[in-house]
């Protein structure tokens, strides 16, 4: 059977594994960056342990050919760390050299994940006598050095659930009771077992450029530079983030939700619907308070910001309101209407507009406007046409009075150069929305916050702008590459971060995406992207209560149904 393997071609042989041919193409790499840590096939990601040309064993001179292989016509493309889906390989390769490493060295252990610091992760570290970050670096450095193969296999769910419940594993085995299949598919080595629903490198050596750093309550894991793989990433202190992801796992314990396995209970039993008015009642009462401080600090602009399908209108009306309340006049303008006329921007190196650079906003005409109202003078404010592609000057005028607040709702909102020179910055509050999920899978599995607003966003595509799940997963790498450049980097720059997530939205979500997603088939380019989503949610429950849901709140953002847009 003849393969091409980027670009190479190469006579594979039944039981030969993709990584054997990797090697005999000379493809293996040297450093991180070079060095292929999957494989991408007919639209799926596989390990590099994947054996294309199995031989039958009834007929020992009949090979057969993966269905995976059969789709693609024998084109298998290497993924790298560069790569989104090699990049997860990669981190899931550490989550089990890091879990294995506390196992051995303090077994009566409770480590969890907790969540994504920049590029680094928190793991919490708990009934750990004696725990040490020096110590675990060690044994961590031992697993890597003994190049540890990691090969995936299937056991009985039952099996796997005893196995984890006499293990104290209890969240894992509360979590694969809603599993809806008979099989469980996991990584072993000695006595220690685990998963995290993807595939991972090859061996433990390929985990060679890490660190880990002491942090209250447990350590932190360093990534890979995205640009410098052979070096790690710099992880600046971001001690507002972690706060209010904090404050969103207090929530969780309050509303007694951690785990989807909670979730799942709660939508059993019918106690969703209490979940949803707790969740509800507090978010109102956030913000009300960040009202209360926009007022005590005598702000007459808000500056929102926040990563795509964060509810950042949502947000800018409910906290109109919560002004009103005080006596105040909001008004409501859109960081959009400054774009540059498209003809006039600059493409990128790949020859397309990159509409989430900060070039394409007219800061300076931004700053001017918004000095000279703070200064007490009057604009005139530009609206931009999107059918057309150009700024348009309707003559709406606008003047603040001793009560007004300007609300700003931005994709760059929090950068610097949004801030007018030559004015009290005490009058304008910044704001910065993202859903900080506290929910986990599991101890050693959670839920990444990209994936909610990637949800999010599919199901408001499709109900709002007709648009396709393989639309809007094509555009999904570049809007997370933009927001990386743009959005997080100054995301501690805000006065306030509001936990925009709810706790039962995914239960919620999950009736309005699973026929989308269910209905993409294997041989599509971005099935693995839609297998990732599926695999979180087959062990969610479904929750018909869309009744529940106020017609103001932030979920009704994405699946209707929300009044601010009548």
């Amino acid at each position: 059977m003849e393969l091409t393997i980027d670009g190479k071609k190469i006579q594979a042989q039944p039981g030969q594994s993709l990584l054997t041919l990797v090697k005999r193409l000379g493809l293996e790499g040297v450093t991180l960056k070079d060095k292929p840590l999957a494989a991408k096939i007919a639209g799926e990601v596989f390990t590099l342990n994947y054996v294309p040309l199995r031989q039958q064993e009834a007929e020992a001179d009949r090979p057969s050919m993966r269905r995976a292989m059969a789709a693609s016509g024998g084109e298998v493309r290497l993924l790298r760390y560069g790569d989104a889906a090699g990049k997860e390989c990669y981190i899931r390769t550490a989550q089990f050299v890091l879990f294995l490493a506390l196992r051995q060295l303090w077994p009566e252990t409770t480590a969890k994940m907790n969540c994504t610091l920049g590029a680094s992760v928190y793991f919490s570290v708990s009934g750990a006598d004696g725990f040490s970050v020096s110590a675990l670096k060690e044994r961590v450095a031992q697993l890597v050095s003994q190049d540890i193969p990691l090969i995936r296999r299937r056991v009985p769910l039952q099996q796997a659930v005893d196995r984890f419940t006499k293990d104290g594993q209890n969240d894992k085995a509360r979590l694969l009771s809603w599993r809806t299949v008979d099989y469980f598919d996991e990584y072993a080595y000695g006595d220690f077992a685990d998963y995290y629903y993807g595939e991972m490198a090859p061996s433990t050596g390929y985990l060679t450029v890490w660190e880990i750093l002491p942090a209250d309550g447990g350590f932190v894991f360093v990534y890979p530079d995205d640009l410098n793989p052979e070096a790690c990433a710099k992880v600046p202190p971001m001690p507002n983030f972690f706060s209010v992801f904090t404050e969103g796992e207090r929530w969780g314990q309050l509303m007694e939700c951690q785990t989807v396995a909670d979730l799942n209970d709660l939508t059993n039993s019918g106690r969703i619907r209490e979940l949803i008015r707790v969740n509800e009642a507090l978010h109102e009462k956030r913000f009300s308070q960040v009202a209360d401080m926009v007022c005590q600090r005598g702000a007459k602009a808000v500056l929102l910001a926040g990563p795509s399908s964060s509810g950042k209108t949502t947000s800018a009306n409910r906290l109109a309101t919560q002004l009103r309340v005080h006596g105040k006049k909001p008004v409501l303008m859109s960081l959009d209407d400054y774009y540059i006329d498209r003809d006039k921007i600059a493409p990128g190196p790949d020859g397309k507009l990159d509409l989430e650079h900060i070039n394409t906003i007219d800061c300076a005409l931004f700053r001017a406007d918004m000095a000279a109202l703070l200064e007490g003078g009057e604009v005139e404010l530009p609206t931009f046409n999107f059918l057309t592609g150009k700024r348009e000057w309707r003559g709406h005028k606008l003047r603040l009075g001793a009560d007004s607040v300007i609300i700003v709702e931005g994709l760059h909102g929090l950068n610097p150069a949004m801030l007018p020179e030559n004015v009290d910055k005490s009058l304008i509050f910044r704001l910065y929305v993202s859903p900080l999920l506290p929910l986990n899978l599991d101890n050693h599995n959670r839920i990444p916050t990209s994936y909610l607003r990637l949800l999010r966003r599919i199901v408001r595509d499709y109900e709002t702008r007709g648009a396709s799940v393989q639309h809007t997963l094509s555009m999904w790498e570049s809007v997370q590459r933009g927001e990386r450049r743009w959005i997080f980097p100054y995301q501690e720059n805000a006065d306030v971060i509001f936990n925009s997530s709810t706790l039962y939205e995914l239960a919620v979500l999950k009736k309005h995406i699973f026929p989308l997603l269910t209905a993409v088939q294997p041989e599509d380019p971005c099935y693995d992207e839609v297998r990732n989503i599926v695999k979180i949610l087959n062990y969610i429950q479904q929750a018909d209560v869309d009744d529940e849901i106020p017609p103001t709140s932030l979920v009704r953002e994405f699946i209707g149904g929300n009044t601010f847009y009548r």
